[in-house]
């Protein structure tokens, strides 16, 4: 591959991902149906909405955003949009992780070269992919920044998590974890937390030697909880489920940018790196999956353990200052909400519980999260 340049941002920019999933309005399941929604998107606005893997989900992007405010314009405007479009063909949008009921075996795969190559190279650990997550990019000035932010910000990412779980279903079943899709993602062998790299020549490095032994064909089969992304010159953190509404979203987009923005000020200003053991953010990490935001997390500073409510007003105090900055302080001190109330996946959970019907679970979240009817 050779050389990987780093399209280096001079302002913590932000780019944020949707991944989410298209529902038949009659049964409430996935529907397989991307290509024809995209065909009624207007042609100047189609190169932000996108296909993934599976033929149900769509992906909506911002733009290149300034603010967490200019995000949150850019993207219920879109919303607005692919609900119009939906609403004609009797479709729905899903917010969350995975799907209640829906079985990954009858979601049909994209048919694009780059995706039918994938699923032939990792074979049920691609097809099993009918996961929805959040992703967030976040402007850097240099590679050697990108990949340093990445190191640090590693600790964080069990809060991120359980600040997102929505998927404790699987195929029907209540899998008693609160995060089903990180377990799915980590069964792809460029998923998960990634490894140490010290500087952009040992990512480079990296990169290129999976791809001259031929373990990926491309970088962007580096799938990482957190990666640098070269061409838009970001951090993209992956880690997070989907939250259940755009609330959420632009909350936990604060809360991303805030900490790349703190991490990157830090390295600027020659502090000491302080070493998180691998071992306990992945013990964190699976943590957060299984018990959400009820979590206790050992802290990597004390060692000691605390709440996810008491992490996240420890961070919120720490990040006022980049937040007040960067003129999203109201949308970061809306994490201590999400940390307190009960989680996406606990609200999936108690709908089922007090009506026995999984449809009803995905009719009542749907509707809730329509961005049409809180503006109309």
């Amino acid at each position: 591959m050779g050389k990987i340049e780093f399209c280096a941002n001079d302002r913590p920019t932000i780019g944020v991902e949707l991944e989410l999933g298209l529902i038949d309005r009659d049964t409430m399941e996935l529907a397989s149906c991307v290509a024809d929604v995209l065909e009624r998107i207007p042609e100047e606005q189609r190169p932000f909405f996108k296909p993934e893997l599976m033929q149900s989900v769509l992906e909506i992007n911002t733009r290149v955003c300034e603010t967490v405010q200019e995000a949150a314009d850019d993207l219920r405007q879109k919303l607005l949009l692919a609900e119009s479009v939906l609403d004609e063909r009797g479709l729905l949008l899903w917010w969350g992780a995975t799907h209640p009921f829906s079985h990954w075996q009858e979601q049909k795969i994209t048919p694009d070269d780059r995706y039918l190559h994938l699923v032939e190279m990792l074979q049920e650990m691609a097809r099993r992919l009918c996961t929805f997550g959040l992703h967030v990019h976040v402007g850097v000035d240099s590679g050697d920044k990108a990949v340093m932010i990445c190191d640090r910000i590693l600790q964080h990412l069990p809060t991120l998590l359980a600040l997102t779980c929505s998927s404790p279903f699987w195929e029907g079943r209540d899998t008693g974890l609160q995060s089903m899709r990180s377990k799915i993602m980590e069964g792809l062998p460029t998923a998960g937390l990634p490894p140490l790299m010290r500087n952009w020549s040992e990512y480079t490095w990296l990169i290129n030697h999976m791809v001259d032994t031929g373990f990926i064909n491309t970088i962007r089969e580096i799938w990482w909880d957190v990666r640098p992304h070269h061409n838009f010159g970001t951090v993209e953190v992956r880690v997070c489920d989907m939250p259940g509404d755009l609330r959420d979203v632009l909350a936990i987009t604060a809360l991303i940018q805030t900490l790349v923005k703190t991490l990157s000020d830090l390295i600027d200003s020659g502090t000491y790196q302080h070493d998180c053991h691998p071992m306990m953010v992945r013990q964190n990490k699976w943590r957060a999956c299984r018990f959400g935001n009820q979590v206790e997390l050992v802290n990597s500073y004390t060692h000691q353990v605390q709440t996810l409510s008491g992490t996240v007003d420890y961070l919120i105090e720490r990040l006022t200052p980049a937040a007040q900055k960067l003129e999203c302080f109201e949308y970061l001190l809306d994490c201590r909400r999400i940390a307190r109330e009960p989680t996406w996946a606990e609200r999936q959970l108690a709908l089922f519980r007090e009506t026995s019907d999984p449809r009803e679970v995905v009719r009542r979240l749907t509707q809730a999260a329509r961005v049409t009817d809180q503006v109309s």
